[in-house]
This record gives structure tokens, C-alpha cells and sequence, in this order.
């Protein structure tokens, strides 16, 4: 299996280091955005990557970019890697619209799952948002719900409800971000359904550019979704995955307490999580993946 890169270099000014991506300025005031192979699990970067994992990431959202526009324009300006940087960044880099972040994590959850589920057992609501008696683990929502949480900057994310939300951005604001981000997870949903796969829940961040709200960051990756086989589905218990939950329920099983520094991941968990990312992006696609 090829190696995996954990670590960009590059002979240009850093905007910012996520856990994933790093961010470059370019001379003509837009940003290169380059997604590593490196994984991160309960906010905990770990030392191995995931080789290939950076290209689907970029790849899968080139894909959903193009799919999404006509419900909202994205900060996508080139996926040709500019002159002069190394080859490897080919299919894991893109050449993006320098825009201001709105500070709210946008979630969508069609299915009871995480978090969610977490909250839903201990108030019978989420975020705010009281849903029907009986809902179990994967259970499909009446509909699907937006679920917003703070952006943090470090540590994790928290949930918030709809008032909190909109004192955290502004009403109009929040409305807006409300109203695409359900729309955009409907028609994913949809297109994934006639591919076999449930898109049980997602998120979306967006950012405002020249006084309009576009869509930035990545789209609908398994780094920023929870995707299921639809012909496995089993409602009251966890699901098999297309994204880095086999990482995750590894991890529970050792008895890590979740805090860095992160454990020593096995080989044969490295190579099938590579192979959930691959496979979520041909089924997706319909493309085969080239290696």
C-alpha cells in the first residue's frame, strides 16, 4: 500500500493547520486548501495516516461540488495545482475562494445516530428539537433536522438549539444556513439512496464571499458524514460504516481514554479503513478509484 502523508510542506505562507487540511495563501489573494492523509478520531490526531484518504476527501468533494450547484455556489475556484508545487498534490488540493467562515457547524441528521442519539436518550430531544417516544439507535428522524453546533477553534463542538444558534450568527443568517443546509442533505440523500447508501447525518460549513453565502470547507465526505449500506441497515443497533467509525469502534474496544496522545493504530485497521474510504467513493461516484 502506498505511504501515507501526514505532513505538507510547502514554499508558501500558512493560513491555517486544521486537523486534516492545511491551508496556503496564494499571491492573488485566494488560498490552497490540501487535505492529508492524517486522521483524526474523538478531536485526537493520530501519528499514522490513512493512505489515499486526502485524495477521496478532495475528490469526493470536487464530485458533490459539481452535483450541489445549482442549490448553492461553493468556494471551488480550480482543481489544477498551481505551477511551481510538487506533484503529489494532484487530486488532494484545490485552489478555493478566500472566504469569511460562518461561525456555526451546520448538521443535518436524518437518522438517529452519535451525539444525537446520546441526547435523544437522555431528553427525548436534540438540539432543542423534541422528537417522537421510541426512536432507537439508526432509527430513521419523521424528517430530517438541523442541528447546529459551535465552531471550536480547539477541543470539541457543542451542540446548540435553535435560539442560541441564532445569537451566535443573527437571525437572516441562521435562516439562511437552516434553509440550504436542508436542501443540500435532501438532494444527497436522494442521489445516495440510488447508489445503496444512507446518508444517516452530515455536516456543512460555509463562509461568506462578496456578500453571499457559499458552501466551503469539504462536502459530504466520510471525514464529514455518517454513510451506511442501505441494504444492511438494522434498526436499534450501530451500523456498519463507510467512514472512519471501523477507526472509532477499534479504539472503543481498547479501552483508550480518548485523550492524546493518541495510540499506536495496527496495520490491518490502517488498510481497511483506507479500503471503507475507497469504497465510499466508488460507490458514490461510480468511478473506479486509481491508485
Amino acid at each position: 500500500m502506498t505511504e501515507a502523508i501526514t505532513k505538507i510542506d510547502l514554499p508558501l505562507k500558512l493560513f491555517s493547520r486544521g486537523k486534516v487540511r492545511d491551508t496556503y495563501e496564494l499571491a492573488d489573494g485566494n488560498l490552497l486548501m490540501v487535505a492529508s492523509d492524517r486522521l483524526s478520531a474523538f478531536d485526537v490526531v493520530f501519528g499514522e495516516g490513512i493512505p489515499y484518504k486526502g485524495r477521496i476527501l478532495t475528490e469526493l468533494s470536487f464530485f458533490w461540488f459539481e452535483k450541489l450547484r445549482g442549490i448553492v455556489e461553493n468556494h471551488l475556484i480550480s482543481t489544477e495545482v498551481p505551477a511551481g508545487l510538487p506533484s503529489y498534490l494532484k487530486n488532494r488540493s484545490m485552489v478555493v475562494k478566500k472566504a469569511k467562515p460562518i461561525k456555526l457547524e451546520c448538521v443535518v441528521r436524518g437518522y438517529l445516530a452519535g451525539s444525537g442519539l446520546k441526547e435523544y436518550n437522555a431528553s427525548g430531544s436534540v438540539c432543542g428539537i423534541m422528537l417522537p417516544d421510541g426512536l432507537k439507535n439508526s432509527s430513521k428522524l419523521p424528517r430530517p433536522i438541523f442541528t447546529p453546533s459551535t465552531k471550536a477553534d480547539a477541543g470539541h463542538d457543542e451542540n446548540v438549539a435553535d435560539e442560541e444558534g441564532r445569537k451566535i450568527v443573527g437571525d437572516g443568517t441562521y435562516d439562511a444556513v437552516k434553509s440550504l443546509s436542508l436542501k443540500i442533505y435532501s438532494t444527497a440523500a436522494d442521489y445516495a439512496r440510488t447508489r445503496g447508501i444512507i446518508l444517516a447525518d452530515t455536516k456543512f460549513e460555509f463562509g461568506m464571499h462578496n456578500g453571499k453565502i457559499i458552501l466551503i470547507d469539504e462536502a459530504l465526505t466520510p471525514d464529514s458524514s455518517r454513510y451506511w449500506p442501505a441494504d444492511r441497515h438494522i434498526e436499534g443497533q450501530n451500523q456498519p460504516s463507510y467512514d472512519k467509525q471501523f477507526v472509532r469502534d477499534y479504539l472503543e474496544s481498547t479501552g483508550w481514554d480518548k485523550k492524546p496522545p493518541a495510540p499506536k493504530l495496527p496495520e490491518d485497521v490502517i488498510a481497511k479503513t483506507s479500503e471503507k474510504y475507497i469504497e465510499a467513493y466508488e460507490k458514490l461516484t461510480g468511478k473506479q478509484f486509481e491508485r
